[in-house]
């Protein structure tokens, strides 16, 4: 121990004396330190990365399944030259969808004894394979707490000279067939395999809007053993609604609905649309109930932005006060030099000198819908959940995650944005951000909630990175007057001195590390990986809305113990025929990035903290033997209980 120190300050005496109440003798921390160095021999853990998955639940959940053919690749390594690939691809559907196909196989006549036997047998095999990469203590955090015992003793056996163990876990399997617990245990061993398979998984950002079912994907992801979150600004919107902000409520209302997803706020949220549209058939007679209904919604959000706006200038989005410059005779409305027509023609509720007051109808409904999302237990539940396991951006194993951006210049310096009188750029920025976006759901100030609106759609928010057109796009019948330009982040981030520039800035390794994010869909043409590998995009039309512009139904990201593999996919045929035929999303390899040698957990953020651990056991244990401290075995020696 002479590497240690021999002098100990106070502060570290505080820490070393909490230490003792867990470590209370000197074996144990023979045994922490010993189990602490070898787990950091182990390789590296695969770590799975996703992006922008509106809602889109089905999809998700089968490459959450098939852990984007991790599963089936190692499952064809185990039994490829014995079973046919046609018993492979049955297994790993077992694997995927263990009740919908067990009963698909009853009913066909194919289970029996021997199917449910060898099914077993087969599932602990592949268990025991994927479960190399952990230590006994971490396997035991994957097993559900009901088949602990079961499932740790057919995972660790060993050969011995008579075969007892072989025998012994032959009786478990047959006990489990005897009192008719196979099922069950399939489903706890197929589970087990999909959380061994990945050791995190990465979401990076956009759960919200487009696709149906957010709730869902957000309930799977709670069951999910280990999973963080990079904040999208779709998810932010939501956040913001949570938090109480009007305007983001507005919004997150006018989307669902536009996108006909009416289940999502009342079956699943709880958030009751009959006083909207109430009103809405009162103000458009003439419209069906879901065209007044979207009408009404957005003019109550455009209401709610404009004084948000004018409540903060510093957001710099007074170019979005456009209600005001509505020609309410005429439907057109004035931008700059230009008039331009209406998609709407009535205007009932822009009354009076100032169109941004609510009339008491809107108040009525907005009060309302304030209420409705404040009471909602398992929106709250979600939106707790993101918070929790997210964060504006992710410093993670020497690379930089996030959903959008980094504001810049347009010389393509750190863009300095001056909020509450002080600049932030870079790192300060995107730290203020995450700061501002908790200090909103927490307090539900106004001043804070309003911060969610910016990060929906400001000009230079990181999780936006483009001038949002809404009223336009929303409003304005000629696509002429429809125009986004985007952050010139995503000019300098083509380059690999743009993306070295950010990665130092984030105090990583420019030349080692890499920028992963998403927000915007990769097109057919291009490709996932720029700036010579220092970028990794992985928005690849997830989303059904983007498929025909990007060709695949997404990409995903996969990062082993020996390098990380780009894969894209094609669009998913559903659950029932995965069910039926066995069939799987069809996975492309695109980019294949080897690390130049094998990642080990040492190499990890995670080996960084067992350093620092073993550091500081360490030098508990020279305290130990200097007599600074008195180990409990001794004490109890000297008191004659040994």
């Amino acid at each position: 121990m002479m590497e240690l120190s021999h002098f100990i300050s106070p502060q570290q005496m505080k820490y070393l004396s909490l230490l003792t109440e867990k470590h209370p003798t000197v074996q144990s921390l023979y045994a922490e330190i010993s189990s602490m160095q070898a787990m950091m021999g182990l390789p590296k853990g695969t770590e799975h990365f996703m992006s922008d998955l509106h809602g889109e639940y089905e999809a998700f959940e089968h490459i959450l399944n098939n852990c984007s053919g991790v599963i089936k690749e190692k499952a064809t390594l185990l039994f490829g030259e014995w079973m046919s690939q046609e018993q492979v691809d049955e297994l790993c559907t077992v694997i995927y969808y263990p009740q919908q196909k067990i009963r698909l196989l009853e009913k066909q006549g194919v289970v029996d004894t021997f199917w449910y036997r060898r099914t077993l047998i087969n599932l602990i095999r592949l268990a025991r394979l994927l479960s190399s990469k952990y230590t006994r203590q971490d396997v035991r955090r994957f097993i559900p707490d009901d088949y602990d015992f079961v499932l740790d003793e057919l995972m660790h056996s060993q050969d011995d000279e008579d075969k007892n163990q072989h025998a012994y876990h032959e009786k478990i399997v047959d006990t489990l067939l005897e009192i008719g617990a196979q099922k069950e245990f399939i489903r706890a061993l197929s589970g087990l395999i999909k959380n061994l398979a990945v050791a995190r998984l990465h979401v990076l950002g956009d759960l919200f809007d487009r696709g149906g079912a957010p709730d869902k994907i957000l309930d799977m992801l709670m069951r999910h053993p280990a999973v963080d979150f990079t904040w999208g600004n779709h998810d932010i919107l939501w956040m913001g609604a949570a938090a109480g902000c009007m305007a983001c409520i507005m919004a997150t209302v006018r989307n669902t609905l536009n996108y006909g997803h009416l289940r999502l706020l009342e079956s699943s949220y709880g958030i009751s649309m009959r006083p909207l549209y109430t009103l809405a058939q009162q103000n458009y007679p003439n419209l069906s109930p879901d065209e007044a209904a979207l009408k009404t919604i957005t003019i109550m959000m455009f209401k709610l932005e404009g004084q948000l706006i004018k409540r903060h200038p510093e957001f710099q989005m007074d170019d979005k006060l456009l209600l005001e410059h509505i020609d309410t005779k005429t439907a057109r409305v004035t931008v700059g030099e230009k008039v331009w027509p209406l998609i709407y023609q009535q205007f009932p509720t822009l009354v009076g000198n100032d169109y941004y007051a609510l009339t008491p109808g809107e108040a009525a409904v907005a009060k309302q819908l304030s209420g409705a999302f404040e009471k909602s237990d398992k929106l709250h539940r979600h939106v707790r959940f993101l918070y929790d396991h997210g964060s504006v951006y992710r410093r993670h194993n020497g690379n930089l995650l996030f959903h959008g951006c980094i504001p810049l210049n347009t010389d393509g310096t750190l863009r300095e944005v001056n909020m509450e009188g002080e600049g932030y750029q870079g790192r300060a920025f995107l730290d203020y951000c995450d700061k501002q976006a908790r200090a909103a759901y927490r307090g539900r100030h106004q001043k804070d909630t309003d911060f969610m609106w910016f990060l929906w759609c400001g000009d230079f928010s990181p999780l936006c990175g483009r001038k949002m057109s809404t009223f336009a796009h929303l409003m304005i019948a000629d696509r002429a007057a429809f125009s986004e330009p985007r952050d010139p982040y995503y000019t300098y981030n083509k380059t690999e001195e743009g993306c070295e520039m950010m990665l130092a800035a984030f105090d990583l390794n420019p030349k080692e590390g890499r920028i992963i994010n998403g927000h915007t869909p990769v097109l057919k043409g291009e490709s996932p990986l720029r700036a010579g590998g220092r970028i990794i995009v992985i928005d690849g039309g997830f989303c059904k809305a983007y498929q025909k512009r990007t060709g695949i139904a997404g990409y995903t990201l996969i990062s082993n113990s020996h390098g990380m593999r780009i894969v894209a996919h094609d669009p998913f045929a559903g659950v029932q025929d995965a069910v039926e035929s066995n069939s799987d999303i069809v996975s492309t390899l695109t980019e294949n990035l080897p690390f130049e040698k094998r990642q080990m957990v040492a190499d990890t953020d995670e080996g960084k903290r067992l350093q620092e651990r073993v550091k500081d056991l360490k030098l508990l244990l020279y305290a130990y033997r200097e007599g600074i401290f008195t180990s409990k075995y001794e004490a109890d020696e000297e008191q004659g209980e040994y």
